[in-house]
Parts: structure tokens; C-alpha cells; sequence
């Protein structure tokens, strides 16, 4: 750990943490946390998902950390495409930076709000730090998040494979740092409520349950219908109950949430968004976690919870034991895992972090390491001499 404190030897940086779901905004809180316990400004521009009230409104639980500041800016109306909300980012965060002028800016994963603030960093040499790149999975995500990785000025990748993935991109293996998840060190640590807490507060009625998350795939928008029908109608079929959390927004949403209005409600809880401690709660004892969310395979394994990783979201991120996979579609598969491994726990996985991701991004903060580099990027063409981690001063 850094006994650098920044608030008293003048080495206090304005930090800029950008969040448009539900779900980055979980990864970055702990670094966020961190930083402003560390003495650095921090803001969060707070955009995307967060601005709409079908999806929980989750503006309100940026808001509820304290002791950082907010800017808030709608960028879509509810069914705008892709293109559109890249457009209206890149025009919104443009502005704001411009009078704002952050030392460095944090945007996370395979999002069109972080390839539009990304972009934007770029043509204004803003020095722009990318969470978690370097990964592989399905869909138009993958294409953001290698994007992400060629505009940004550094890397904080979860992985050494991923570290791997971001050099051969062309990235110098100084620029890229292995951190690990920081969703993790919040699971790492007691939620703060009670299971019982969390059934009262989101009105959940039974105690043995599962938790399901269904995204669209974009790539595979003709399908979603099909698939959400297959996979709902297994689901129903186990005779389980399940928590049911809304998808996300992209192209595709509206065919899953036909679904799940159809869906009986003594057998299904559906929840537009929770507070990210009252799901780290209701994972932890969940019978399994079905569906195509990250969560499956990185949070889930991390708990040692089975999952069930549906359709090609996810495809290659994770060979944890406690993943097992299958089409929308198999309906046999979900059957069996849904009798055989429900409730089942298996050795915690930690291909993606041990939960202490804010420390090491404090180390890395408080390091010339990062402020060295060059804002004016250089493709590395280099051989690959990879260390584990890159060496901080001690």
C-alpha cells in the first residue's frame, strides 16, 4: 500500500469516472471510493441507462455516494440506436471536458457511452485510463472494447491474459497494468444487509430462489424473441423461483421485456435495478445465477455460486468450474443444471481479481508510471517481455 497521501503533498488529481449502467457503475465505485478516501477530487459523469426511468432511474444511487461531485446528462430517449447515443455522448462529454479539464478520466469495458468519452479523450489528449480491456466475449461488445483499448492512454485489465490480449493489440506493456475486477473487492467484504432486508425491501417471497439476467445480443436482434421465450419457458418449467433483473437497452430489449411481462408473478420477481449491496446480498444465496450477464462469469465464480451462461454474450470470458453452458434454446441442459447443481458451491474463482482491484489502482494512481506516459500514443511493435504485474516503486 501507497503512504502517499495526495491531499498533502500537492499530488491531489482531478479524477472523472464515467457511468452510464447500473453495472459499471459497481466496478468503478470502489476505485471512486478509493480515490476520494485518498484525497483526489473525484467526479462521476453520469449518463446512459442511469437517466431512465424503465430501468430504475439509477441516477439516484450515484447520488447516494458521498463526498464526490456529479454531472448528469441525458443522452437518449428510450429505443434511439447505437449510432444515436454515440453521436449525442461524444456532443454532451465534449462540451463538459472542455470546461471541466480533468486530469484523467475513468471509463470502463465494452459500452458505446465509454467508446464515445474515450474518443473524446483522444482528440483533446486527455489522458484516459480504460477498466477492464483485453477480454473476449460475444456480440458488437467485444468490437467497443478493443476499440476502448487503441484510444485510451492506459490499461487496467483484470487478467494477465488480458494484459496478453491488450499488448498484442499494440499497446506497450508499460501502459497496461493488471488490477483485477473491482467488483470483486465489494463481494470480498460483508454487503452491509441481510438477506432478509433485501427480500422485504424488493418484495422477494421466497428464500430459495435463483437470480436470472437476459440481455439482448445485438448481432442477434431477430432472435431475442425466440430466445427469451425458449429460455423463460425452461425456466418456468423447473418449477423454481426466480429474481428476474431488467436487461439492459440495447437493440433487441423491448422482444426480452415482452417475455417477461407474460411471466407469472408468483413464480417471478422482476426488478428494473438494485442497489449493488443488496444484490451482492442476493447473490451470495441464490440457488444459481441463470442468464448472459457478466455477473455469471465473473461474480458468480468469484462466490463459488453455479451459473448457468446462456447464448454467446459471454463466450470464452471465463473457464471457471462453476459455469455451465448452454443455447437459449437447450432446453434438456437447462433442465439438468437447474435440478442437478442448483444450490451446489464450488472453490471460490479468481482469474479476475481477489478483491483488492481500489488498492491496487491507488499504487498505480500515486506511481509516475501512469502520468509518464506519452499522450501521444505509439504503436508497440515490440517483443513481448511480460511480467505479471508492472513493477511499481516501492
Amino acid at each position: 500500500m501507497s503512504d502517499i497521501n495526495p491531499a498533502i503533498d500537492g499530488s491531489s488529481k482531478k479524477l472523472l469516472f464515467v457511468t452510464g449502467t447500473r453495472a459499471d457503475f459497481g466496478k468503478m465505485c470502489p476505485l471512486a471510493l478509493a480515490a476520494r478516501d485518498a484525497g483526489h477530487q473525484v467526479t462521476f459523469f453520469v449518463t446512459g441507462m442511469h437517466m431512465l426511468r424503465r430501468y430504475g432511474l439509477t441516477k439516484v444511487e450515484v447520488a447516494r455516494v458521498e463526498g464526490i461531485e456529479r454531472a448528469e446528462f441525458v443522452n437518449q430517449q428510450e429505443g434511439d440506436s447505437q449510432d444515436r447515443i454515440l453521436a449525442s455522448t461524444i456532443s454532451g462529454f465534449s462540451a463538459y471536458i472542455a470546461e471541466e479539464r480533468p486530469d484523467l478520466v475513468v471509463i470502463h469495458g465494452d459500452r458505446v457511452e465509454a467508446l464515445a468519452t474515450a474518443l473524446v479523450c483522444a482528440i483533446n489528449y486527455v489522458r484516459c485510463v480504460h477498466v477492464e480491456g483485453g477480454e473476449v466475449s460475444g456480440t458488437i461488445d467485444e468490437i467497443y472494447r478493443h476499440c476502448n483499448t487503441k484510444l485510451c492512454t492506459a490499461h487496467l485489465v483484470s487478467s494477465d491474459d488480458a494484459r496478453r490480449r491488450v499488448v498484442r493489440l499494440g499497446e506497450s506493456p508499460e501502459s497496461v497494468f493488471v488490477m483485477g475486477s473491482p467488483e470483486l473487492d465489494a463481494h470480498m467484504r460483508p454487503s452491509g444487509v441481510t438477506l432478509e432486508q433485501v427480500l422485504e425491501r424488493y418484495e422477494i417471497p421466497w428464500s430459495d430462489y435463483g437470480i436470472a439476467v437476459f440481455h439482448p445480443v445485438t448481432s442477434e436482434s431477430d432472435s431475442m424473441a425466440e430466445q427469451a421465450r425458449a429460455l423463460f419457458s425452461s425456466l418456468e418449467q423447473s418449477g423454481r423461483n426466480f429474481v428476474v433483473i431488467a436487461p439492459n437497452n440495447d437493440p433487441g430489449s423491448a422482444a426480452i421485456f415482452d417475455v417477461l411481462d407474460g411471466l407469472p408473478s408468483e413464480r417471478f420477481r422482476i426488478i428494473p435495478s438494485m442497489r449493488f449491496s443488496y444484490f451482492s446480498e442476493l447473490l451470495r444465496n441464490a440457488g444459481a445465477m441463470v442468464g448472459n450477464s457478466s455477473a455469471g462469469v465473473r461474480e458468480a465464480p468469484f462466490l463459488g455460486l453455479p451459473s448457468l451462461d446462456i447464448g454467446t454474450r459471454q463466450t470464452n470470458r471465463s473457464a471457471a468450474a462453476s459455469i455451465t453452458s448452454a443455447a437459449a434454446t437447450d432446453e434438456s441442459t437447462i433442465k439438468r443444471f437447474l435440478k442437478d447443481t442448483w444450490g451446489h458451491r464450488f472453490q471460490a474463482d479468481t482469474a479476475f481479481g481477489a478483491g483488492n482491484a481500489a488498492q491496487r489502482f491507488l499504487d498505480i494512481l500515486a506511481q509516475d508510471a501512469l502520468w509518464n506516459l506519452p499522450k501521444q500514443k505509439q504503436f508497440f511493435d515490440g517483443e513481448e517481455q511480460l511480467h505479471p504485474f508492472p513493477q511499481l516503486a516501492s
